[in-house]
């Protein structure tokens, strides 16, 4: 009895861990199903499962799996997995895939940087207001990129040193 208890409050908190972070994915503007299912990925057991196995556990549909999918992948944050004697790939979700983000962010820096260079040079008639702004954006863009080599480097150290102490989150 204590263990089917146990057992039942794990799942009562996986479920509540896959609600929860939906919410805060759907705050920051992500769809909230998306949210449900990269929630349920990272409390997944399985080191990659199957689209009905993400549809039950994150209580989506299979086709919100599919799209889901397809934009997380794009974004760095999954992966499709081939798994033997089976015809459909598994998804996966890296053990860094905060690092992975990190690492894969460098595009989206690089790109907003362009499309700044490219208002700020293909609108000479705009406001110092505007202008301002778009300044800042490629700045800013410009500024992060410079230093992501950095922080990248930093958060491989700050691993590092976790995994050698002996307990804790």
């Amino acid at each position: 009895m204590p263990e089917e208890r146990d057992n039942e409050a794990e799942q009562g908190f996986r479920e509540d861990f896959v609600r929860r972070f939906a919410e805060h994915w759907h705050a920051q503007g992500g769809p909230r199903s998306e949210g449900r299912i990269l929630g349920y990925l990272l409390v997944a057991d399985a080191e990659a499962v199957s689209a009905e196995q993400i549809a039950e556990g994150a209580g989506v549909s299979r086709g919100s799996v599919s799209q889901a999918v397809r934009r997380l992948r794009k974004s760095g944050f999954v992966d499709l997995v081939e798994t033997p004697g089976e015809r459909t790939r598994r998804v996966t979700v890296d053990e860094d895939v905060w690092g992975g983000f990190l690492r894969n962010e460098r595009a989206y820096l690089q790109r907003q940087k362009g499309l700044a260079a490219d208002a700020l040079r293909l609108l000479p008639g705009l406001g110092a207001p505007a202008r301002a702004r778009l300044r800042n954006m490629h700045d800013y863009m410009t500024w992060m990129d410079d230093h992501h080599d950095a922080l990248l480097a930093r958060w491989e150290e700050y691993k590092a040193a976790r995994d050698t102490r002996p307990d804790g989150p």
